[in-house]
This record gives structure tokens, C-alpha cells and sequence, in this order.
């Protein structure tokens, strides 16, 4: 396959600009990629992320505009935590209240990856139409729609259809914000913050929805009224934050990039499949993802049926799974910045393997626990990594075309894996979870070690951008 080259490098003596610059200019959706001329591995500060810059129409951006919308992003992000984790609870209670089996009930996995690409293929017009606030409206409308949806609990063939709907939500937050902030100087560190809040609310998902459900006995619709008030107030947050970003800057800002520095490719739309390096972040997003998703969604079951827990255990070993890839994503973002991303992943990857191997054959629920929460700790900085890789391999203007690409085909994973599972449960039993949840580990850190073995011309950066993307990467 060939690949387009890069933007030509910025010569050594060219001034680079500031790393107090904000992610992008003016919050547009395309991040501005930079050049650093140090290559010092010191995170940095909260200060350094928030700079302040002007904007089309004289509007000088203030460090509190910039943090305000990092914030509605973070609690976008916590709601979205919320939504996907809270099934893995609900499977036990959907299947005996609708009368479903473990194939039937796994269709609502499916439906994730449908609405992340109807999601991607919508973002464009989105952001050139109504800007970032567009974004920041129409996503948490789509997730109050269904959460509102639920909290009357229709029958299951609506269930999926107000699921579709809160894809496409979060599909347009994801891969919005993601691009967003994966271009930023200390990448790892704002990814983590972003997923880390993420990884809160998948912890406080299954801790309020179990504790309502088996301590409360509560029905299972329930939760919705909580989650409910979640999405009002994230839909309230996020349009203020993002006021100011509407279409007409965005066009602007976009305008003002299309100079000679920017690719002959920039209009075209399959650009993005021309670079090798979407393809493998792809196939990484497809493998990750589903590891995450299947522990989420079936490791209450698995330890209801094969580790014979209690109710509550079986539902805290899912938020404990998602504590720890909270605790991960905002410890281990550092981390990450100091060793590199492609060494760190492979370390933190190769130390889930292992503590897999240790969860199948220590069968004591309280060792389970323990150990699933480390397991959720290690594999906290994967996706964050990945985004900012593939957004310091890739030319800025394709950033937010790519990253809703590999999210979307990050759903797919998370669609089928989890859903495969429920077929074999039917069949072999849910003992089987262990045994492919540490498979599809060894794959994907096999994929994963297709990035450095790459040429750097190969994955989309020039030879002559190569000391620039090393000096980006601290490696």
C-alpha cells in the first residue's frame, strides 16, 4: 500500500509554537499539530494545557474558557461511563423480565457499533455546520432521549431502538472530544483525564445500579431516573461551555488553515484509508474495546455463575473494574509521557496477561475481585494511547476523521466479543470468559507491536517528520 506523505517538517531554526497554546485554536474540532523543539520528558503543568489565544472576530480565548470546556468534556465523558457500563448489571434482570436467553439479550451489544458509524459519518457535516456546539448539544440530547426512554421500560425490540439512539450519541462525544484533546502537547495526560472520568462513571454506574437493584430492590428501570438527571445536567453543562463554538468560527478557523502547508487531500474523505496506520489502530480499537466491553458486560454474570458470588460482589467486581481503569488512566497518563506510549503499553499489556492467567486459575470471588481491579487498572491507559499515537502518526487536518473511524471500529470489538461470549455461554457455559478474555489479550498486544515495527514513512510520517514525531513521543 502507499502511503501519502505528511506535511513537509518545520525547519530546526522555525519557531515552534508554545506549549501554553490551548488543544486547538479556537476549540475547533481539528487539532493544530505542533512542533516542540526540546525534548524534555516532563509532563506538563495544568498551566501549560490552558493557555489563552485569540480568536476569529477578536474574542481573546481566556485559560477559564478552555478549562470550563475540558470539565463539560470530562463529565461527558463520566456520563458516558455511566451508560455503558450499567448493562453488565441489567443482564441478569433484562433476561428475566423480558424472558430473553444469553444470545438474545446480547443483541443490545450489537447495536453500539451501528450508531459510532452512523455517529462518524454525521461529525463533519456537524462540526461545519453547527461547530463543537453542535456537538455539545445534539450528543447528551441523544443520551437524554434514551435515558428518559428507559425509565418507562418498553418492550426489549424498543430497548434496543432507544439504544441505537444513545450511540449515536455518544459515538458524536466520543470521537469529537477524543480528537479534540488527543493533539495536545501532554496528550497522555489530558486523554487520561478524559478517560479517567470516564472510568468513574463506569465504577459509579454498577455501584448505584447494583446497590438500587439487589440492596434496595428497586426495579430495574429504575436507574434511569438517575441517569436521567445525569444527561440534563451534562446536556446543560456542555452547551455552555461550548457556546461560543458555533459553526461560523469553526468555518473560520478552517479557512484560515487551508494554506499551502495543508495536504491536496484535505477535502477528500478517504484520505484517512490511504495511511496504514488507521488500519492497524483500527484493528487495536477492535481487539481493546472488545476486552473491555466483554468484562464489563458479563463479568457480573460470570461471577453469579461460575464463582458462585453474591448478587452484590458479582456487581461490585464491575465497578472495582472500572475503579481501577479510572485510578489507571489518571496515574498511569504520566507514566506514560515519561516512558514513551509504544513501550508503555507493551509493559502494561504484558502485565494484564499475566494477571489473567492468575484470575483463571485462582478461583476464590474475593481473590477475583482483587484481581480484576488490577486488571481494570493496566488496561486504564490503553485507549487514550492509542488515540494519541495515531494522532502523532497521522497529519492534523485527518484527526478527527480517523479517530471517529477507529472508535467506530473500536464498537465493532465491543459488539462482537461480547456477544460471541453470550453465544458460547449458551452453549459451553460462561466458564469460557477467562479462557478468551486472555487470548484476546496476547492478540492485541501482538497488534500493538505492529506500530514500531513500521517504517515511519509507512505509517503515514514523512522521514523527514520522523525526529519530530520521536521528539513528540519522548522516545
Amino acid at each position: 500500500m502507499s502511503d501519502p506523505q505528511a506535511p513537509t517538517r518545520r525547519p530546526k531554526h522555525q519557531a515552534a509554537p508554545a506549549e501554553t497554546d490551548p488543544l486547538l485554536p479556537g476549540g475547533g474540532a481539528e487539532p493544530t499539530r505542533t512542533t516542540t523543539t526540546t525534548t524534555s520528558d516532563r509532563p506538563a503543568s495544568a498551566s501549560s494545557l490552558v493557555g489563552s489565544r485569540g480568536h476569529p472576530g477578536g474574542h481573546v480565548e481566556g485559560r477559564h474558557d478552555l478549562v470550563l470546556r475540558i470539565a463539560a468534556a470530562m463529565f461527558a465523558f463520566m456520563v458516558m461511563g455511566t451508560i455503558q457500563s450499567v448493562p453488565g448489571v441489567l443482564i441478569p434482570h433484562l433476561e428475566s423480565y423480558y424472558g430473553l436467553s444469553d444470545t438474545y439479550v446480547s443483541i443490545i451489544f450489537l447495536i453500539s457499533p451501528v450508531g459510532y458509524f452512523l455517529a462518524a459519518y454525521m461529525s463533519s457535516f456537524i462540526h461545519l455546520r453547527f461547530g463543537q456546539l453542535g456537538i455539545a448539544i445534539i450528543g447528551p440530547a441523544c443520551q437524554l432521549i434514551y435515558a428518559v426512554g428507559l425509565c418507562a421500560h418498553p418492550p426489549y425490540s424498543m430497548v434496543l431502538f432507544l439504544s441505537l439512539i444513545e450511540a449515536v450519541g455518544t459515538g458524536l462525544l466520543d470521537g469529537s472530544w477524543c480528537a479534540w484533546a488527543g493533539a495536545m502537547a501532554n496528550g497522555n495526560t489530558v486523554q487520561g483525564f478524559l478517560h479517567g472520568s470516564y472510568s468513574i462513571g463506569a465504577s459509579l454506574g454498577p455501584l448505584i445500579a447494583g446497590t438500587m437493584i439487589s440492596v434496595g430492590k428497586t426495579p430495574w428501570w429504575s436507574w434511569f431516573y438517575v441517569l436521567s438527571a445525569f444527561c440534563v445536567v451534562m446536556l446543560v453543562s456542555s452547551a455552555y461551555a461550548f457556546r461560543a463554538q458555533d459553526g461560523k468560527r469553526y468555518r473560520a478557523e478552517k479557512h484560515d488553515r487551508n494554506d499551502s502547508a495543508i495536504p491536496h487531500d484535505k477535502q477528500d474523505r478517504f484520505a484517512i484509508f490511504r495511511y496504514s496506520a488507521t488500519w492497524i489502530c483500527a484493528a487495536y480499537f477492535l481487539a481493546y474495546v472488545g476486552i473491555e466491553s466483554s468484562i464489563t458486560g458479563w463479568i457480573v454474570v460470570y461471577m453469579l455463575r461460575a464463582r458462585h458470588a453474591s448478587g452484590y460482589l458479582a456487581s461490585m467486581c464491575s465497578a472495582l473494574f472500572n475503579i481501577g481503569m479510572a485510578v489507571g488512566r489518571l496515574a498511569l497518563g504520566v507514566v506514560t509521557d515519561k516512558l514513551g506510549v509504544r513501550l508503555a503499553v507493551v509493559i502494561y499489556l504484558s502485565t494484564t496477561i499475566i494477571l489473567q492467567a492468575l484470575f483463571a486459575m485462582v478461583e476464590l470471588p474475593a481473590i477475583s475481585a482483587v484481581l480484576v481491579t488490577l486488571i481494570g487498572f493496566f488496561l486504564g491507559p490503553m485507549f487514550p494511547s492509542g488515540v494519541v499515537l495515531i494522532t502523532r502518526l497521522l497529519p492534523p487536518h485527518l484527526h478527527v476523521g480517523t479517530v471517529s473511524f477507529v472508535a467506530s471500529t473500536g464498537q465493532i470489538g465491543g459488539a462482537l466479543l461480547p456477544f460471541a461470549l453470550g453465544a458460547i455461554a449458551d452453549h459451553v457455559g460462561i466458564g469460557a470468559f477467562q479462557y478468551i478474555i486472555l487470548a484476546q489479550l496476547v492478540a492485541t498486544l501482538f497488534i500493538w507491536l505492529c506500530f514500531p515495527r513500521l517504517a515511519v514513512g509507512v505509517v503515514g510520517v514523512s522521514r523527514s517528520d520522523e525526529e519530530d514525531v520521536m521528539d513528540r513521543s519522548h522516545e
